[in-house]
């Protein structure tokens, strides 16, 4: 990958073009919500991930055929989306409103600059690969 001068520090494809990769982690039932969202500002295509994690709320407590049992890691689903620079601020916005509840456990998302991708059929790469 190359840098340019003029640039802050982040990774450039051939072009000059800067791709984004953002990884959320979601309640499982906003899941549907949000691809619909985010394929109605033009994201084409995602991973999706079935996880389970902790956070702020370090799981609960839940019972179960008459028992408490401590749940300590909570299912959440986890988004994987490259895209190019100028949308990534589209979608994190487009992710944070939709699947914000207002309860705790609602997510996180993370940006990353991508150095490189590549699409495997045809050998596109950075951005063409999206």
């Amino acid at each position: 990958m190359q840098r340019s001068a003029a640039d802050t520090g982040r990774f450039c494809n051939n072009e000059g073009k800067i791709v984004k990769y953002i990884i959320a982690t979601i309640k499982p039932f906003k899941l549907e919500e949000v691809r619909e969202a985010l394929t109605g500002i033009g994201v084409r295509g995602m991973m999706v991930t079935e996880i389970k994690g902790f956070g702020s709320q370090s799981g609960h407590t839940e019972i179960y055929r008459g028992a408490e049992y401590a749940v300590n890691f909570v299912p959440k689903v986890k988004l994987e989306i490259a895209v190019q620079d100028n949308m990534a601020e589209q979608v994190v916005s487009t992710i944070s409103t939709t699947a914000k509840t207002d309860k705790i456990g609602d997510g996180k998302v993370f940006v990353l600059d991508l150095e490189s991708a590549m699409r495997v059929r045809t050998g596109e790469t950075n951005d063409d690969a999206l």
